[in-house]
């Protein structure tokens, strides 16, 4: 059977790193290695992780340069066919889900599941689609708690890139499927819960998620990103006009035709 290694990072998290491993722990299916790197946390976290050490791979707590850097110790040392990224916070959705998963796990570099997603009180379920594509790449990304990623992938598209805070994640995904071209299955279940509140939703830290981002697509994809560019603006302003209450008040009493 498919041996899985789940990864969890966590930092000064230790509410969110017990809900984590509740939910591992309580997996109807237990065939995997679960990894812990704790980036030297002050919070009691190492004192909790070192008593559930008997139930973890390997685990670690030490200074390191970033949350990509302790996502790259663990893939080091995960020994799965695939690897699974549940950080801290982040949970399964039920106690059976990973028995369920796991069936799907049939040879693709990247099987990617639904996400739940909980903001404050709004709970709804992200989507993804069938197809990837660049265009997709340059407005969205994969869920990486509900992604499953073949270890052989990362020899072929390297780890994730340092120097980045917030993106490098979604940049190892365009290039996993659109560099390099590896293959891919879409999963139309609910794998895992994700609560918004990381660095990549906070909008203090948007101009600098945009400019990895473009950074990436002007270094990387210049080509592939001048034909997509205009397309994806059209595309954004438009979700941007389905949005606004007024726009939707004047289709409302068929006073604009629907867009």
């Amino acid at each position: 059977m498919t041996k899985l290694s789940i990864i969890t990072v966590n930092y000064n998290d230790l509410k969110g790193l017990k809900k984590t491993i509740e939910s591992v722990h309580a997996q109807s299916l237990q065939r995997f290695d679960h990894i812990i790197i704790d980036g030297g946390s002050t919070d009691g976290s190492e004192d909790y992780i070192k008593a559930q050490q008997n139930t973890f791979s390997y685990w670690i707590s030490e200074s390191d340069r970033g949350v990509y850097h302790a996502m790259n110790k663990g893939i080091e040392q995960a020994s799965g066919e695939y690897v699974l990224f549940l950080n801290a916070g982040d949970h399964f959705l039920n106690s059976d889900v990973l028995e369920n998963a796991i069936k799907h796990l049939k040879g693709e570099s990247i099987i990617y599941f639904d996400l739940q997603v909980v903001e404050e009180r709004n709970i709804f379920i992200k989507k993804y689609p069938k197809k990837l594509s660049f265009s997709y790449f340059v407005d969205d990304t994969l869920p990486h708690p509900a992604t499953f990623i073949k270890k052989t992938a990362f020899a072929k598209a390297g780890t994730y890139k340092e120097d980045f805070k917030i993106v490098s994640d979604w940049k190892f995904f365009i290039d996993v499927i659109c560099k390099f071209q590896l293959t891919y299955k879409y999963v139309p279940e609910v794998l895992t819960t994700f609560y918004i509140g990381g660095m990549s939703s906070d909008p203090k830290n948007w101009s600098l998620k945009e400019a990895e981002k473009q950074g990436v697509l002007n270094e990387e994809y210049t080509l592939f990103y001048q034909d997509v560019e205009e397309t994806v603006l059209m595309k954004r302003v438009l979700n941007s006009l389905k949005k606004s209450r007024i726009i939707n008040a004047l289709v409302r009493f068929k006073l604009l035709n629907k867009f």
